[in-house]
């Protein structure tokens, strides 16, 4: 399947593996891009550039094909290294950047002087254009659907992505709530040239978590997930448990006065004990409503094979033989 960014980033498949905190290591990066899809190691779960530098050169020995860096642009008082960061994204010859949070601008002339590509995520078609107007190859749209940060907007996909369709010139995905080969089709259909996913490629073999939490997400519905931290605005879209609930308790009882001292407990540093040790009631960590249609924990092969096989019936078959 040839789409704008399939021959963009030099990839076989329009998938990428969107980036994820304590998940986007190398070897789930090289098993998307060895399946054919764009593999996305995630910059800040490194915590110093030369930590990605190693991760960057690891993932180089598990294969040859493109993948990408992800990098999170967050405000805080004391930031990561990020001129660091993009120095060893240089140095390591990588291609592709997927940039996400705070507007990149400041680092998009080092990044395109090294031949790197790069796509912003975005939850808000203005996001999108400005993305493109700074000189960004490509967007990821972010539903509403989205594990993690989905905005405050509240846009749905099948929203989203014919309005991104309508204002934008340069090629974007879609991301939140894409799982299989309906998704991709649909995405297609919207004027996506591909999608990101990030829920559904945790529960899969070569994932780097602890089983628990690939099982704790084929156990889900599309209702057990919870936005939280919305009157921070700083939404995030969370698999429920009795932490989740217990934060939620909190933002209730707080209302306006709630700080994020008061719900760091619930947030703050679990990463580690919930995907590394598979303490699952520990806090929140970010899972998409896809929940509800993932089912299984096959390879990546398997899944990205299923995904194209899926997505050539759907178009060849039903589709055509609606014409």
């Amino acid at each position: 399947m040839k789409t704008r960014i399939t021959e963009m980033f030099g990839i076989e498949h329009p998938i990428i593996q969107g980036g994820m905190h304590y998940v986007g290591l190398a070897e789930l990066a090289a098993a998307v891009s060895n399946a054919g899809g764009l593999g996305i190691i995630t910059g800040l779960t490194q915590r110093t550039p030369e930590n990605l530098a190693k991760e960057i050169a690891r993932c180089k020995t598990m294969t040859d094909k493109p993948f990408g860096v992800n990098l999170t642009f967050l405000p805080s008082v004391t930031p990561p290294d990020y001129p660091g960061f993009v120095q060893a994204i240089i140095d390591g010859g990588v291609k592709v950047v997927e940039t996400a949070g705070n507007n990149p601008q400041k680092y998009l002339p080092a990044l395109k002087e090294a031949g790197i590509k790069v796509i912003h995520k975005c939850t808000a078609v203005r996001h999108a254009l400005k993305a493109q107007s700074i000189g960004c190859d490509a967007v990821s749209v972010d539903g509403f659907e989205c594990g993690g940060h989905p905005g405050e907007d509240d846009i749905p996909n099948f929203i989203l992505l014919p309005r991104a369709a309508d204002e934008l010139t340069i090629p974007f995905v879609s991301s939140g709530g894409m799982a299989d080969g309906r998704s991709l089709v649909a995405a297609l259909a919207m004027g996506a040239e591909g999608m990101n996913m990030g829920t559904r490629f945790i529960a899969t073999q070569e994932a780097p978590v602890h089983e628990n939490v690939k099982q704790a997400i084929v156990d889900a519905s599309e209702l057990d997930t919870r936005l939280v931290m919305r009157p921070l605005r700083n939404t995030e879209r969370v698999l429920t448990n009795p932490a989740v609930e217990r934060l939620l308790e909190k933002e209730k009882e707080l209302g306006a006065n709630i700080k994020f001292e008061d719900i760091a407990e619930e947030v703050a540093g679990v990463y580690p004990k919930i995907m590394q040790e598979g303490t699952m009631d520990v806090g929140a960590w970010s899972c998409g409503m896809v929940a509800g249609l993932i089912h299984d924990v096959p390879t990546v092969q398997e899944l990205m094979d299923r995904i194209m096989s899926e997505a050539d019936g759907l178009i060849k078959q039903r589709l055509a033989g609606l014409c």
